[in-house]
């Protein structure tokens, strides 16, 4: 009971959040419009960095601070779209990917450490936002069979509120005619541009919301764990960002939201089933096969099969349409 209480509580812990609104902001770029964009961390890591930078060393407060991330995200995507948006899709990915670490990089650089903290990062600026918490930070509150501490159950209430908001804007994003189009550059751009469609626009758009709204996981990140470094934004973040867009299913608002869920509570429940399986005198699993410092790595691989399996069978997700992931990569 306690293995699967803690998977359902890593569901919607605010480490779920996170991936989450990455997923959110992953499924308008690529579910709708079909951009590649391999380098959502980079929007997470402009969001954490703007809000301790702002606090700590330009000293401009919080909600200022929110602003500037905003600002750099659009800042970054336009910078990322500029030379990639009029070429095939896969030079976006090249370009994104690399601009990630580049970014990583920028921020843990030792020389930029009197801004940026170095490798150790920057903490202590969440005091505005640990004020504003209605609960006990200390305290436990008990919901049916979950409980959750004061400061994790704030970071939920803010993070699940900040997904409903980001999906309702997808939602009415991709039913206006604006969204129409987006999805028509997904299926064939030649064809749009033929209709006098300014593509190149349209897909700079797609890029700076999508940004902008994993910005806003970067945000939460930081807020929620009160510090910031640059291992917290590598690659593998972007990755299992798409983990979740594509379990959930892509081009659906509620796609990124089910993904990420599913995929922290079977990644929680592997972890508990292996922990139980590898522990004590006599463990259920041999030895020779995993000991209980392999049982966290060994997950992963469980989780691995369960997607390859996934993508053999229902390669369009949970609540995917097959067709919504038949993209033209010209």
């Amino acid at each position: 009971m306690d293995i699967v209480q803690n998977a359902i509580q890593a569901a919607v812990s605010p480490e779920a959040i996170y991936f989450c609104l990455a997923a959110v902001g992953l499924n308008l770029q690529f579910g709708y419009t079909g951009l590649i964009n391999f380098g959502q961390t980079a929007f997470l890591a402009v969001g954490g960095y703007a809000v301790a930078v702002g606090v700590l060393t330009l000293e401009i407060g919080l909600w200022l601070s929110l602003l500037m991330g905003i600002a750099g995200a659009v800042v970054l995507a336009v910078l990322l779209g500029i030379p990639t948006l009029r070429l095939r899709a896969d030079y976006l990915a090249i370009v994104t990917i690399a601009a990630a670490e580049i970014v990583r990089l920028v921020f843990g650089s030792v020389p930029l450490g009197e801004w940026f903290g170095g490798p150790f990062g920057l903490n202590g600026f969440a005091d505005t936002y640990a004020g504003l918490n209605p609960f006990t930070p200390s305290s436990v509150y008990d919901f049916w069979f979950l409980s959750f501490r004061g400061n994790s159950l704030w970071s939920m209430l803010v993070g699940w509120s900040l997904v409903a908001l980001a999906s309702l804007l997808v939602w009415m994003l991709v039913r206006s005619p604006w969204g129409r189009v987006q999805k028509a550059i997904r299926e064939d751009e030649d064809a749009v541009r033929s209709l006098g469609k300014n593509v190149y626009a349209y897909k700079m758009q797609s890029l700076i919301i999508g940004g902008v709204i994993g910005t806003v996981g970067g945000f939460m990140l930081a807020l929620n764990q009160t510090s910031t470094v640059p291992s917290d934004f590598t690659t593998e973040t972007t990755f299992l960002a798409f983990t979740m867009l594509i379990l959930g299913g892509a081009a659906r608002v509620m796609g990124p939201v089910l993904g990420a869920i599913v995929f922290w509570g079977f990644l929680s429940l592997m972890e508990g089933v292996f922990d139980k399986a590898t522990s004590g005198d006599d463990p259920f699993l041999p030895t020779w096969l995993v000991d209980s410092s392999q049982a966290s790595a060994f997950r992963f691989m469980i989780v691995g099969i369960a997607l390859m399996l996934l993508m053999i069978y229902r390669p369009q997700g949970i609540l995917g349409d097959r067709k919504e992931i038949a993209l033209d990569a010209r």
